[in-house]
């Protein structure tokens, strides 16, 4: 039999699957799991965790489950559910029929209580959660045995049913497992397995009015479902002996392994879900969607690819500890995707009026632009030149200073696509001094972006026709936190970045976007990477996110806002 070839390993979980291969372990089966949690939105953090189980189920040919770990219904929503789903999908990855809930096992993990229960490794504990918690000891005092610890197998079978029956309130009474309360490991110390919760479930309705904790639920789900490797956090490290523990002491059928990885960190960011919640409770974002939210949704609606983000985890690869991962890098791997995939076009984001005085009022050229300069198949589009334009305010200074290249008194810039066009006169609004308008001359000679007699500009400007350009609102997003690590902070509300989001209203485009579908990319040349936002645009309104700027330009926001 030909020797099954194997992928090289990148790192140390690849590492740990190929040595159970080659022992011959799970008779060479690779099964994983995403298992989130249907109580909130997914965010980068998550992706991370995405693409590593279906990517080792791919590249080992083994299957990944998509489990819903749905064992809290007083914070769980089916719409969490979709949410979810929609965003394994945008990522790019499929799970075909293997779509599981923890709440698909409620009878058989009550089953394996019964089992616990009955081989002396379970009681029905009737002390408060108060009391439970004083008396479970600190890492250097064990911790002191429930008065109800020694019930009868009989008395806490019957108990066990009375839960389940619902004869009890909630919080009146728990089952713990029977282990060892001076353990090291607090979590040893006789951990909770169900607790009585009266509410209805997103699924199963109010069939149950008692739920297994997440610890007992998820290493029987993995077991039932034939997971081989369950990876996971590094917070789940310390749990990983009650893992085992249930596992070892009910007849499952098989014995998953649990690995451990570093979560990610990302600067300028906050992945708890409690913080991210603050935040929108707050009013500082506008949802889970805004993009300036680390949520997937979030990062989609800003214009991130699923490219990107799957470029983004392989960059940064999988470790045993914990450290801070720069945003920067999360942001170059979108410029890079974008600058292959976005259509190059105009955008003047500050207007400021030209009018090119020897071009006829009444006529109207068609100059031609690229939409790539790299791909010609992504095709051209014509751009209406006629004798009023419109040019970026920043692009005209009255007095430039040396090393100024564009628009100035006298001075000549090229158009671009375009013609040579050379500055003449200045108009202010007489009140303010303000300028308002300003008179050009334009060279015919220099369509082609070049002038006969071999004269030269040093600087070439965007534009776009007045009359035929469209108005826009641009939205310029940039990192939410003005410190590299918010999270750090005991207050981290207090460093929001204010300029986290600029409006840019009366924005002119260039006439092509008129044909623009929601989320479609494209870079506004000189200015950046923008989209056209998914949820205005189904609206009708021409509202640009601006994903991240060409080049990375913190450095200087940071030192404007701090």
């Amino acid at each position: 039999m030909e020797e099954r070839r194997l992928p090289e390993p990148k790192d140390f979980i690849r590492e740990i699957i190929i040595e159970d291969i080659r022992q011959g372990k799970n008779q060479g089966r690779v099964a994983t799991r995403f298992p989130p949690e249907p109580n909130g939105y997914l965010h980068i953090g998550h992706a991370k965790s995405i693409c590593l189980n279906f990517g080792i189920a791919q590249e080992f040919g083994g299957t990944c489950n998509l489990r819903f770990d749905d064992t809290n219904p007083t914070k769980e929503e089916a719409r969490y559910v979709e949410a979810i789903m929609e965003d394994v999908r945008w990522l790019g990855f499929d799970w075909g029929d293997r779509l599981y809930f923890a709440s698909d096992y409620f009878d058989k993990l009550y089953e394996y209580a019964v089992e616990l229960i009955k081989a002396g490794k379970a009681y029905v504990d009737s002390q408060s959660q108060e009391e439970i918690r004083l008396t479970r000891g600190t890492p250097t005092e064990p911790g002191v045995e429930s008065p109800y610890r020694n019930r009868s197998v009989e008395e806490n079978l019957e108990l066990f049913e009375k839960m389940r029956k619902g004869e009890f309130d909630d919080g009146q009474c728990v089952l713990r497992a029977k282990i060892d309360m001076a353990s090291p490991n607090l979590l040893m110390r006789d951990p909770v397995l169900y607790r009585i919760r009266k509410v209805p479930h997103h699924r199963t309705g109010t069939k149950w009015c008692i739920y297994p904790m997440y610890d007992f639920a998820h290493c029987l789900s993995d077991a039932i479902e034939g997971i081989t490797h369950s990876i996971c956090t590094l917070e789940f490290e310390v749990n990983r002996a009650l893992y085992d523990w249930v596992l070892d002491n009910v007849s499952a059928p098989c014995h998953p392994r649990q690995i451990e990885f570093a979560r990610l960190n990302l600067s300028y960011t906050v992945l708890s879900k409690r913080k991210l919640a603050q935040l929108v409770e707050s009013g500082i974002v506008e949802g889970w969607d805004d993009p300036r939210m680390p949520t997937l949704a979030g990062l989609r609606r800003r214009g991130y690819t699923p490219e990107s983000i799957r470029e983004f985890c392989e960059r940064i690869g999988v470790a045993r500890r914990d450290s801070l991962v720069d945003l920067s890098l999360l942001e170059h791997c979108v410029r890079e995707d974008l600058n292959r995939k976005a259509k190059r076009v105009m955008a003047v984001l500050r207007p400021l009026r030209v009018v090119v005085e020897n071009f006829p009022p009444d006529r109207v050229e068609e100059l031609l632009g690229p939409y790539h300069p790299d791909d010609p198949a992504m095709g051209t589009r014509p751009i209406p030149f006629c004798r009023e334009i419109l040019i970026e305010r920043d692009d005209f200074l009255e007095d430039p200073p040396k090393g100024y290249h564009r628009l100035a008194p006298g001075r000549e810039v090229r158009l671009r696509y375009g013609y040579f066009i050379k500055c003449v006169g200045v108009i202010k609004d007489p009140a303010t001094g303000e300028i308002v308008e300003l008179r050009c001359t334009y060279d015919p000679q220099t369509r082609s972006g070049f002038a006969p007699d071999g004269r030269k500009v040093k600087g070439t400007i965007h534009w776009v026709p007045e009359r035929y350009s469209l108005e826009a609102e641009v939205r310029l997003y940039d990192r939410l936190f003005t410190v590299e690590d918010p999270s750090q902070e005991e207050d981290f509300l207090a460093f929001v970045n204010p300029d986290s989001l600029v409006v840019v209203k009366g924005a002119r485009v260039e006439p092509s976007l008129s044909s623009a579908s929601p989320g479609d990319h494209f870079q506004f040349e000189r200015v950046g990477y923008f989209n056209l936002d998914p949820v205005e645009g189904k609206r009708g309104n021409l509202v640009f996110n601006r994903t991240v700027p060409l080049r990375d330009t913190w450095a200087k926001v940071a030192s404007k806002v701090t």
